[in-house]
């Protein structure tokens, strides 16, 4: 009952934290760090005890599996599932999670229990979509994080918060209206081939249909899966989003809500039409690259601190749809290993874009300058996660770029020199919002408040996590590539199944001969 367990106590905890809020405010907060503290202890537990850290990894796909009916008339189940891909993003839920609550302890004052509601609801949502495996039950959690979000938003944003809002709502609910289409559609296939009508992911894979409804089906999918991610060009509403949205809505936007874009495609994309995926990655990596091109050279443009982080994350994202349909060993790796290290450094730069706005009242980066002098904690924090942006070594987010760019050399040369420029535009605008924010003479009035000990804390601990991730980024690599391989098993190639004796000696196997389909279509090509 632990998958069960991981969505429902964040659920308990989101109606306490509503019911006791409403007279005690302070304590509100307290609940929810305590539910997500526990929802982190829990998960952790679950790596060290089925990862084979301390004992034997359990053999086949997943680590833990349960099923009940749900809506047996339809073939619908309560049918989830946890492997190495899906506990990691869980935890980084869990994890981003509490640094949300911790870095809204001062700054929501009103109806802080129904914030803490929002904020409880829309990670339990989050934590359903990682561990769904039944796809109308994803499609419900998919839609589950639209109201929280439109809510943090409209209700604790910013001055333009209703028109963000909004423009959130109809870009995500649209995208929910395609993924709602291919979903029936797949069923209804699947059902007409085989007489089995059912939502069953694991089922679902392999319907045999023609390459034309395959492609249909896959763009369904696909387009839902680019605005949660997001992708140039629909990508419009993440910095109006962002700009607007509280600090803890920035953090969950940036840090999960654009990961359950990159985990469709990962988890259901590629896997449910591996031919249609094959035929379709030339453009999802050429998106990917002016993605990464795109969202660095706005990120310079802009003046507005937030919007600026905002495109960073284009950029990065960019990185994750090249690693996910480049397909191979490294790249894969590459892009999990994104998803994790960018939730943690952008939700740092948002939290920190938040405690300025706090200080200062603004986010105008051109009324900033010289906060080093009077905020040297903040300045040195905000250098290093700065850096982190940028990719340098010794930090997660360049372990993840250059297993990227390693997996999609082996493919596509052009697009790994092209993707390559990212890294200098990113160097470009990191080292830019540092000096335009934190360097020079300070000009304003008064001394603004440091870093205090909650706000060092939290710092403190994505700091380390990131440091962890480019020191020592095997135990995530391990735990992640048995999921993957099952993935590449799944879009046709065949390949051994990765047991626990052999994990460590896969993860760093050549991509020339664990490439999927999908650099199979690429080789074809060449």
């Amino acid at each position: 009952m632990i998958l069960y367990f991981l969505v429902l106590w964040l659920v308990l905890g989101a109606f306490l934290a509503w019911w006791v809020g409403r007279s005690r405010p302070d304590l509100a907060r307290w609940i929810s760090l305590f539910f997500l503290a526990v929802q982190t202890a829990v998960l952790v537990g679950v790596w060290i005890g089925y990862s084979g850290i301390r004992t034997p990894a359990p053999e086949g796909r997943w680590w833990l599996e349960i099923s009940r009916p749900w809506i047996p008339q339809l073939g619908a189940e309560f049918h989830f599932g946890l492997d190495g891909l899906s506990l990691l993003l869980c935890l980084l839920t869990s994890l981003l999670g509490m640094f949300s609550v911790g870095s809204s302890w001062k700054g929501i004052r009103e109806q802080v229990g129904f914030f803490h509601f929002n904020i409880l609801w829309v990670l339990a949502a989050l934590t359903g979509i990682f561990l769904a495996l039944d796809l109308l039950l994803f499609y419900f959690f998919w839609e589950l994080i639209l109201i929280p979000l439109y809510l943090l938003i409209g209700i604790w944003g910013h001055e333009n918060r209703s028109y963000a809002a909004l423009k959130f709502f109809i870009f995500t609910q649209a995208g929910g209206l395609f993924l709602l289409l291919a979903t029936v559609g797949l069923y209804l296939v699947h059902g007409d081939g085989t007489g089995i009508f059912t939502f069953n992911y694991m089922q679902l894979i392999g319907t045999a249909m023609p390459a034309s409804t395959a492609f249909a089906l896959m763009l369904g999918f696909g387009l839902a899966f680019a605005v949660k991610l997001p992708v140039v060009p629909i990508h419009t509403w993440l910095p109006d989003a962002h700009a607007e949205a509280p600090t803890a809505g920035s953090v969950i936007l940036a840090g999960l809500v654009l990961k359950a874009g990159a985990y469709g495609f990962l988890r259901f994309l590629i896997p449910l039409f591996p031919e249609a995926a094959k035929t379709a990655a030339p453009v999802a990596m050429a998106l990917g690259v002016i993605g990464i091109l795109y969202g660095a050279l706005l990120a310079f443009a802009q003046t507005d601190l937030k919007r600026m982080i905002a495109y960073t994350s284009v950029s990065h994202m960019g990185f994750v749809l090249l690693g996910a349909f480049v397909g191979n060993t490294f790249a894969l790796q590459g892009a999990v290993v994104i998803i994790l290290s960018h939730g943690l450094s952008t939700g740092a730069l948002f939290i920190m874009a938040g405690a300025l706005q706090d200080r200062l009242h603004t986010r105008d980066l051109k009324k900033m300058g010289g906060l080093w002098s009077v905020m040297p904690r903040m300045g040195g924090f905000g250098l290093f996660f700065a850096l982190a942006s940028l990719g340098l070594p010794g930090l997660g987010n360049f372990v993840g770029e250059l297993l990227v760019l390693l997996g999609t050399y082996s493919i596509s040369p052009a697009a790994a020199v092209f993707a390559t420029l990212g890294f200098i535009t990113a160097m470009v605008y990191s080292l830019w919002m540092v000096q335009r924010v934190f360097a020079g003479a300070y000009a304003g009035t008064g001394k603004p408040p440091d870093l205090d000990p909650r706000e060092f804390i939290l710092f403190a601990a994505q700091a380390l996590a990131l440091i962890g991730l480019g020191f020592y980024p095997q135990p995530v690599l391990d735990t992640v590539l048995p999921a993957l391989s099952d993935i590449r098993l799944e879009s046709g190639v065949n390949q051994p199944q990765t047991t626990a004796s052999n994990r460590s000696a896969a993860a760093g196997i050549d991509p020339e001969r664990v490439g999927d389909s999908i650099s199979a279509g690429w080789e074809e090509r060449r």
